[in-house]
C-alpha cells in the first residue's frame, strides 16, 4: 500500500499534466490531481475539480484529502500585464497549500513551481547565467511572491519547502497557455499543408542568441527528487536540460523532420498570422484523421512569438542544483525530435 500521496496544484498544464503521467509511471505514490477542467487522459489519479482562486469553495473540496504528504505547485493564471499577475497567482498558492495544510497532518513537503521570469528574462537583457542568489527584477514578481510567502509560512512546521526554476517547458499538454512544442509542431504542419517551406517567424537576433529550455520529463524526475532529498530541503534550484542551443542551429533539423525546405527567418507575429488558420486545420485534421482538438486549445501564438523573439542570450547555471546532487540532463536537439513524434503518435499533427 502507498504511503506517500501527492497533490498536484494545477494538474492538467503542461507541468503538472507530465508530473501527473511521470509519478504514476515511476513510483507507487497516490496521486491527486487538482485542477478547474476534468482531465481527457485515462489515468489512476483521484481527480478535484476546483477553482483554487475560491478559497472558500477550494478549502471545501480539499478538505477530505486527510493524508496528504506532498504537494507539487504547477498553478498559474494569465493575465493582461505582468503586475497584475502577482495576486491571483500568489492566491491560488496559499489557497492550495493552506487547505491542505489544515486537511493533512501528514504533510510533509511543499514544492513550488517557478521560472527565470524572476531574474527579468522577460523584459530584456538579463545577467547570465543568471545564478539562484541573482536579484529579482523590479518588483512585483509573482514568482518572489510566492517564494517569499512560502518561506514565511513553513516557518515553525514540520514540513519542508522546494523550488525550482526552469526554462520554457517542453512537454505534452493541451489547454495550457505556455506549450511551444505544440507552437512549432502545428506551425511547420500548417506551413506545409500551404506549400510553404519551413521560415522561422521571430527576429533574426534571436534565430542566433543563446537559449535554453527543460524537458517535462526530466523536470518531473527533478520535481520529484526535491520533494524526497535531504539536499533539496529548503532551497531553490535553476534546471534545464543543461545544455544551450540557438534556434539557426536546430531550425533546419526541425525542417528535416518535417519533410520541409528550410526557409529564411521572416519575421511575423503569429498572434496576429495564424488565427485565421482554425478552419485550415480542421481541414488538415479530417484529411490526416488527427484528433479533433480545438486549435485554441493547442497552441497559444502570443508565447510562441514570445519564445522566438527574445533576441539576447537566455542562460541559466545549473550548477547548484548538481552539487546538490541531482545529475541528470537531456540532449534538447533530440528532445524536439523525440516530442514532435510523441504528438504524431497521439494523432495531433501529420
Amino acid at each position: 500500500m502507498a504511503t506517500q500521496h501527492a497533490v498536484i496544484l494545477g494538474a492538467l498544464g503542461v507541468t503538472g499534466r507530465n508530473l501527473l503521467h511521470w509519478l504514476e509511471a515511476n513510483t507507487d505514490w497516490r496521486i491527486t490531481g487538482v485542477a478547474r477542467r476534468k482531465p481527457n487522459f485515462e489515468t489512476r489519479a483521484q481527480f478535484v475539480q476546483v477553482d483554487l482562486l475560491d478559497r472558500d469553495a477550494t478549502f471545501e473540496a480539499l478538505a477530505h484529502l486527510k493524508d496528504v504528504t506532498h504537494v507539487f505547485f504547477c498553478g498559474f493564471v494569465p493575465m493582461p500585464s505582468w503586475p497584475e499577475h502577482d495576486a491571483p497567482n500568489l492566491a491560488i498558492l496559499a489557497n492550495g497549500v493552506e487547505a491542505i495544510e489544515k486537511a493533512s497532518p501528514a504533510l510533509e513537503h511543499v514544492h513550488l513551481i517557478e521560472g527565470t521570469k524572476i531574474y527579468g528574462s522577460h523584459l530584456g537583457r538579463f545577467r547570465t547565467p543568471a545564478k539562484e542568489d541573482d536579484p529579482p527584477h523590479m518588483l512585483p514578481n509573482f514568482y518572489y511572491t510566492q517564494e517569499q510567502w512560502l518561506r514565511r509560512h513553513r516557518q515553525g512546521k514540520d514540513w519542508s519547502w522546494s523550488a525550482l526554476r526552469p526554462q520554457t517547458v517542453c512537454g505534452f499538454s493541451l489547454g495550457s497557455p505556455m506549450n511551444l512544442i505544440n507552437a512549432i509542431a502545428v506551425y511547420a504542419a500548417i506551413s506545409k499543408e500551404m506549400g510553404l517551406p519551413l521560415r522561422y517567424p521571430g527576429s533574426e537576433a534571436a534565430y542566433r542568441a543563446i537559449y535554453q529550455v527543460t524537458d517535462a520529463d526530466l523536470l518531473s524526475k527533478c520535481m520529484h527528487w526535491c520533494a524526497t532529498a535531504e539536499g533539496a530541503r529548503d532551497d531553490v534550484f535553476n534546471i534545464t536540460n543543461t545544455d544551450f542551443f540557438r534556434w539557426e542551429n536546430v531550425w533546419p533539423r526541425f525542417a528535416k523532420a518535417f519533410d520541409m525546405e528550410l526557409g529564411q527567418v521572416q519575421h511575423i507575429s503569429l498572434a496576429q498570422f495564424m488565427p485565421d488558420k482554425a478552419g485550415l486545420w480542421q481541414d488538415i485534421q479530417k484529411k490526416y484523421g488527427l484528433e479533433p482538438y480545438s486549435f485554441e486549445d493547442l497552441v497559444s501564438w502570443p508565447f510562441a512569438d514570445y519564445c522566438f523573439t527574445r533576441d539576447y542570450d537566455v542562460m541559466t547555471d545549473t550548477l547548484k542544483i548538481r552539487r546538490a546532487g541531482f545529475h541528470d540532463c537531456v540532449d534538447t536537439e533530440q528532445m524536439f525530435i523525440d516530442l514532435f513524434d510523441t504528438l504524431r503518435a497521439k494523432r495531433v499533427i501529420p
